[in-house]
């Protein structure tokens, strides 16, 4: 059973690292608009060590201005349970997460995490900033 397990990893990816690695596709034609930071997940960034494949599709998008924010790889407070074990802390988190996104003067947030997206959004229509919070499959879709 492990041995089926192990294949099925194999060939097993996440979506920046299939186009980007496995395809070997960075241009997908896709265009937007507006000032743009990408969020590096804990899931991606420390489990799955995908950091450069999501900027490289983001990098191609005509019509948006890339912008790497401070801290793009800190925790934004979500992680499942700790949001709800721990909601001091994390919120603490998510505000310091809203924080760079404004200091970047985005227009809008990319991850590829709908954890940490729900809660990044989440803390911005709290605060009534209007900074959009986007899978990355979005930003490619569009």
């Amino acid at each position: 059973m492990r041995h089926r397990a192990v294949a099925v990893g194999e060939r097993t990816f996440e979506f920046s690292e299939y186009l980007v690695d496995q395809l070997g596709v960075e241009d997908v034609g896709a265009t937007g608009r507006g000032r743009v930071v990408y969020h590096d997940s804990c899931h991606l960034l420390r489990g799955l060590r995908i950091q450069h494949q999501p900027r490289q599709l983001l990098h191609q998008i005509r019509g948006i201005e890339f912008v790497e924010m401070v801290d793009a790889d800190y925790c934004c407070g979500f992680g499942g349970s700790f949001a709800v074990k721990y909601p001091v802390i994390s919120t603490a988190m998510v505000e310091d997460k809203v924080r760079h996104i404004l200091n970047a003067r985005a227009d809008t947030v990319v991850a590829a995490d709908m954890g940490c997206l729900m809660n990044i959004q989440g803390a911005l229509h709290r605060k009534s900033i209007p900074v959009q919070a986007k899978h990355i499959a979005q930003m490619l879709a569009e």
